[in-house]
């Protein structure tokens, strides 16, 4: 079964109404896909009855935004019963982060000498009272012109080592694991490859993860080489752990395209995901 697991939408960082994640996936061929916005999963039941109108499969997911120090270990969710009381808690803490999150960045901000306002950050976001991304900042601040892009103003101001970064409330990946285990949701690391681990530390990080219950890898993505592919399969297979792929689509027109890289989702997978 063709799938792309790994989509963000308008509810979170990305550009994309669900009824355009739908549209592209049937145009693309992509037979299953899942919405994984950070750290909310909100746009779930608006994409699952847009896909339902175009006969593609839907599973619910979310990407939370998980660190370790300061390093980005990202971690994809899938199937959570979003009406579980931990998964209710969870996304209480990460909304209230993100909140906390991004004044913190706003007040570093205007102490380096862009004048942000909180005002201005959410009047950027397509759906409001969702948790507030650091792109949400960065478009903000671009459009008042600090930056010629919103990526060139996070490399700028935002990403770790800047100015302006800000690590309030980060949830650590292995609570991450925990809470979609406790939920009822399959886990997989994502985008390994893009991790700033040397290939040890994310052999053990992925080891370390595993034995909280987590139960895959993100193999396919769309910035990973071929060897880098068939090395996270490998690993998977070695640990026994499930093989997930995805495109991290954000926006049409980009360089990610829904359904690509091509991902086959097999039949341990899809029997996991209960499709």
């Amino acid at each position: 079964m063709r799938a792309d697991l790994h989509i963000h939408s308008y509810y979170s960082d990305g550009l994309l109404s669900p009824a355009d994640i739908a549209q592209s996936a049937a145009a693309n061929g992509v037979e299953l896909i899942a919405v994984t916005d950070h750290d909310t999963m909100l746009a779930c039941r608006e994409t699952y009855e847009c896909c339902k109108e175009r006969g593609v499969k839907f599973v619910g997911g979310i990407e939370v935004s998980a660190y370790s120090g300061e390093t980005k270990i990202h971690t994809l969710g899938y199937g959570l019963d979003t009406e579980c009381a931990t998964y209710k808690e969870f996304a209480k803490q990460l909304a209230e982060g993100s909140l906390r999150r991004a004044e913190d960045t706003v007040f570093k901000l205007n102490r380096a000498g862009v004048r942000l306002s909180m005002e201005e950050v959410f009047s950027v976001q397509v759906v409001k009272n969702i948790p507030v991304h650091t792109m949400h900042i960065a478009r903000a601040a671009a459009k008042k012109g600090y930056a010629s892009s919103p990526f060139n103003f996070y490399l700028e101001y935002l990403a770790s080592g800047k100015p302006a970064f800000s690590d309030i409330a980060r949830p650590s990946p292995e609570y991450a694991v925990e809470v979609i285990k406790a939920c009822g949701g399959v886990s997989s690391l994502a985008h390994p490859g893009r991790i700033e681990l040397d290939k040890n530390g994310v052999e053990s990080l992925i080891k370390k993860l595993a034995a909280c219950g987590l139960d895959g890898i993100e193999c396919v993505y769309s910035t990973h080489t071929a060897k880098e592919t068939a090395y996270y399969k490998e690993t998977a297979s070695e640990l026994g752990l499930l093989a997930t792929g995805g495109s991290d689509t954000h926006y049409s027109g980009g360089k990610r395209k829904i359904g690509t890289p091509v991902f086959e989702a097999d039949r341990a997978l899809a029997e996991k995901l209960r499709i």
